[in-house]
């Protein structure tokens, strides 16, 4: 007897460590992709074993009606930074994508289907040898009726959704010629002009007839002049605490901040602080920094949640 109930509450222990151990984290975001509250969240993001030390955790997103969004898995666990196969899948619960990363970097195929569940789109990723940035070229391509208009690289490109439109000729997978789209939640049409997959010079008109010229269709936000240069400047203006010399406090910190459409900084938060005063004089530097460049799309900035990891020495 003494024996049974023993053995019952080792199992009891060990299941209740390893729940522990086990913990996921879950966190609401807006449609933006961004935290927000569980009153204002149109998504949420399971991090599985989130509380424990690991190379890799695997990363669910859900709707919030609680069909599955995406499936992947990450190297970090307080951003996503992609590894390996992500499968998308609209709220219907058929797949939409399916693409392979490595380092946060998208490489090799992407399939694509329609919410249907026919098929969309074959393409292929890389880095452009010119810009070093991700680009991608069209294999193939089949319109919501099963028609295939890309065939080997070469044909005419069309997609339509209740948000967006895009149309364009493909030349050896790339974009080459005239291309015009636009996207209706923002109100915004856009002509670009492509030679061999390189944007010569694309035009996006807003609402309000306002024209933004830009030579990239995308562009990330960050440092204006460089990591190197906030850093340095981080390096400069940032003063360690009488408590934390006392107490001979270093180690590695990390923070996460909105860099709004015009450069500006909001929601500054510490993910991974060392106390004694430095995460505020962390806050206190980075709201001082004045040179970031906003993430870009067609010319157009917008809000992103950004990343950046500090080291006191």
């Amino acid at each position: 007897m003494k024996s049974n109930l023993f053995s019952a509450l080792l199992l009891l222990v060990s299941a209740l460590s390893f729940s522990q151990t086990s913990k996921s984290a879950k966190i609401f975001l807006d449609s933006t992709w961004n935290e927000t509250t569980e009153a204002k969240h149109k998504y949420y993001r399971i991090i599985k074993d989130y509380y424990s030390d690991k190379d890799s955790y695997t990363v669910c997103d859900y709707y919030k009606s609680g069909s599955l969004q995406m499936a992947g898995t990450s190297k970090t666990k307080d951003r996503l930074q992609k590894e390996g196969q992500f499968v998308y899948y609209y709220e219907n619960g058929n797949k939409e994508s399916m693409a392979s990363y490595t380092n946060g970097s998208q490489t090799g195929k992407k399939y694509n289907w329609y919410q249907n569940g026919q098929k969309k789109s074959e393409t292929e990723y890389f880095i452009d040898n010119n810009t070093r940035y991700p680009s991608y070229k069209i294999i193939q391509f089949w319109d919501i009726n099963g028609n295939q208009k890309i065939i080997d690289g070469n044909g005419e490109y069309e997609t339509k959704t209740d948000n967006f439109y895009e149309t364009g000729k493909m030349a050896n997978g790339l974009k080459h010629g005239i291309w015009e789209g636009n996207i209706k939640s923002l109100n915004l049409n856009y002509k670009e002009n492509y030679e061999n997959g390189t944007l010569l010079l694309g035009v996006t008109t807003d609402s309000q007839n306002i024209k933004y010229e830009y030579t990239s269709a995308s562009t990330m936000p960050g440092p204006k002049k460089g990591l190197k240069h906030f850093y340095q400047f981080f390096g400069t203006n940032f003063k360690i605490t009488n408590e934390a010399r006392i107490n001979n406090i270093t180690g590695n910190m990390a923070l996460n901040f909105n860099i709004e459409g015009d450069g500006g900084v909001a929601e500054i938060k510490v993910v991974k602080g060392l106390g004694y005063g430095l995460d505020e004089e962390a806050i206190r530097v980075i709201k001082s920094y004045k040179g970031w460049e906003p993430a870009k799309s067609r010319g157009i900035g917008y809000k992103v949640q950004y990343y950046i990891p500090i080291t006191i020495k």
